[in-house]
């Protein structure tokens, strides 16, 4: 499945709860799932992991169908197969 094929399906399943939910509602759930998600990192819980993973992508591609962002399109501008910061494959940018 491409990233705007799950995005579209997000919007079907969705859409109607989200929009009602507005911009920042959703994004509070997407924070949510990110902070599960931290938990399911600290625990190393392989089934959690995978289940955060999919809440996380899930709650992203409702907040982009909220604001009218095409995930796929704003992807793949910016990571356009190099770094948009040093502008090399693999990253040389420096740790800080």
């Amino acid at each position: 499945m491409l990233i705007h094929e799950f995005q579209e399906m997000m919007r079907r399943i969705y859409i109607h709860r989200d929009s009602k939910r507005g911009a920042r509602g959703t994004y509070n759930w997407l924070v949510d799932e990110v902070e599960e998600l931290g938990v399911a990192l600290e625990e190393h819980d392989n089934k959690a992991l995978m289940d955060e993973f999919a809440d996380v992508l899930a709650w992203l591609a409702s907040l982009a169908n909220v604001v009218d962002i095409n995930l796929e399109t704003a992807a793949t501008s910016k990571y356009s197969d190099h770094c948009p910061k040093c502008l090399k494959s693999p990253c040389q940018c420096p740790f800080s």
